[in-house]
């Protein structure tokens, strides 16, 4: 059986999360166009902690709050893809250190490209008070329900 359901009937949570989705699927296709069809929307919870600097695995898994074996694992698909690498410290030599690749760095600006690309594209259709509008709602949104902290420190992931 099919609902016959429309968007303008939807809890907020829904049409946000819902609108996200959408745009995050924009950004994916746009990427995938412009040479960067490797890149999947999850690889940014780890990207967004090795784009800040480099850190070790043992960081990154308690950055993430996930074990070293599962951050290792998500290490190992970005590595496999050209967009992270492992280098020796230069503190311990028996430490290694995540860093974006020139692959990786190359990704981030052109995934910052195309947001901002979209960003007009929406002011310019809908009107860039109302985006502004938006943009502050969601944001009051997040700080209201204490997302904000995990903004500043990078913790941003999906719930489990």
């Amino acid at each position: 059986m099919v609902v016959d359901i429309k968007a303008e009937d939807l809890e907020l949570s829904l049409l946000a999360l819902f609108a996200g989705w959408a745009m995050a699927d924009r950004v994916q296709r746009r990427l995938a166009a412009d040479g960067f069809g490797e890149l999947r929307i999850n690889d940014g919870v780890v990207i967004q902690h090795v784009v800040a600097g480099p850190l070790s695995i043992t960081a990154l898994a308690e950055r993430m709050g996930i074990t070293q074996q599962a951050a290792s694992k998500a290490v190992a698909d970005l590595e496999a893809r050209g967009l992270v690498e492992r280098r020796r410290s230069t503190e311990d030599a028996r430490t290694r250190h995540l860093h974006l690749t020139g692959r990786g760095r190359d990704a981030v600006r052109a995934a910052r490209t195309v947001r901002a690309e979209l960003d007009a594209e929406l002011a310019a259709e809908f009107g860039a008070g109302r985006i502004a509008e938006t943009r502050e709602l969601l944001a009051g949104i997040l700080t209201r329900f204490d997302a904000g902290d995990a903004i500043r420190r990078r913790r941003v992931r999906p719930p489990i």
